[in-house]
């Protein structure tokens, strides 16, 4: 992966979980391998995003509500480049929410593995 535009990602990503938290509140980031996809969840405390708005949040310069964006400003792009970012990575990024706060997750392929005692500089060999 490009390590600059998946640091963009969650940069993107946790500006939004701050934006959105309550005060004085964690935002909690947990990522695991599980087979060939590394998984990446960032959870915050915050207000629920209906479940109709879920998938619009990762549209273009949509905000969930005015007074939002007021208060936290941004053009409504962060999360669009996000997603725009995770798909050329052939990955996935999606986003639950509830009352006990919101989820961000992500699955990226994990990179593949060579087998143990080989390189690369062993195959150039003749």
């Amino acid at each position: 992966g490009d390590p600059e535009k998946l640091a963009r990602v969650f940069n993107n990503i946790l500006k939004n979980e701050a934006a959105y938290s309550y005060p004085d509140t964690a935002i909690e980031i947990q990522a695991w391998q599980n087979g060939e996809r590394i998984h990446i969840t960032f959870t915050n405390q915050g207000p629920v995003i209906p479940p109709e708005n879920l998938n619009s949040i990762f549209e273009k310069f949509y905000r969930l509500d005015s007074a939002r964006s007021s208060a936290t400003g941004g053009a409504g792009l962060g999360l669009a480049i996000a997603k725009e970012i995770i798909n050329a990575h052939q990955g996935t990024i999606s986003a639950s929410s509830d009352e006990t706060g919101t989820v961000f997750s992500i699955t990226l392929p994990a990179p593949a593995q060579e087998p143990a005692g080989t390189k690369a500089a062993d195959s150039n060999a003749s």
